[in-house]
């Protein structure tokens, strides 16, 4: 007979925009000045297909939804400008993020798996003082197709040396969401204010904050 996984989780995986981190915002308002200066307006869900991508893989999408000339490379480094100026002077962290690390860190894994550039993690990480909790961090720098392609999270599950349904992904947008369950991990949907409207019926649950999945995996340890 074959072994029944274990339903008890051994990691959590975290994504870091608008997961860990309040920077959806800052996405979408350098996202909109890029577009203001090419006399242009984006709604929401227009920028939703951006999130959790790989950052060349999102810039190649608004060069098609702006419908400019730019290359995605020239678009890259100039958002990059206008993040690392935005982040460096608002950077917060996102409700229950401190409880949830501080919870369940020393009786589970902890990991990051993020769409973003190291630097961004890192300066994430060491404004917020949080990099000691993890013990894998897995940025878009080292994958060749960002989220929803499970790549992030299939590399992040092998460096914790767990397989997949060991490992508990968080994530705040759809394009995690299938990515975490493309790669056979459980996935815990938290949206935030600029993704609650997106379709998370792929999660296997869904939380208001990082406050109530704190509930949920304790429920799960139990």
């Amino acid at each position: 007979m074959l072994q029944q996984p274990n339903p008890k989780p051994s990691a959590l995986i975290f994504d870091m925009d608008g997961l860990m981190i309040d920077s959806e915002r800052l996405y979408f308002a350098a996202e909109r000045e890029m577009a203001a200066a090419h006399g242009k307006e984006l709604r929401d869900e227009e920028l939703w297909p951006l999130m959790g991508r790989k950052p060349i893989e999102s810039l190649r999408l608004l060069r098609g939804i702006l419908g400019i000339e730019t290359s995605p490379e020239e678009l890259l480094e100039w958002r990059n400008r206008l993040m690392l100026e935005k982040m460096g002077r608002d950077l917060g962290a996102m409700p229950g993020l401190f409880e949830i690390l501080q919870t369940f860190h020393g009786r589970l894994k902890l990991a990051v798996g993020t769409g973003a550039q190291r630097e961004f993690l890192d300066l994430a990480l060491d404004t917020l003082g949080i990099r000691p909790y993890f013990a894998v961090l897995q940025t878009a720098d080292a994958i060749e197709r960002g989220k929803p392609d499970p790549e992030i999270y299939i590399l992040a599950c092998r460096r914790l040396k767990l397989s997949p349904w060991e490992c508990i992904v968080l994530e705040d947008a759809r394009n995690g969401v299938l990515a975490g369950k493309a790669a056979g991990c459980p996935v815990i949907a938290v949206p935030n204010d600029y993704t609650r409207d997106q379709d998370f019926g792929e999660a296997d649950w869904i939380e208001p904050d990082l406050f109530a999945a704190v509930k949920r995996i304790e429920s799960m340890l139990s």
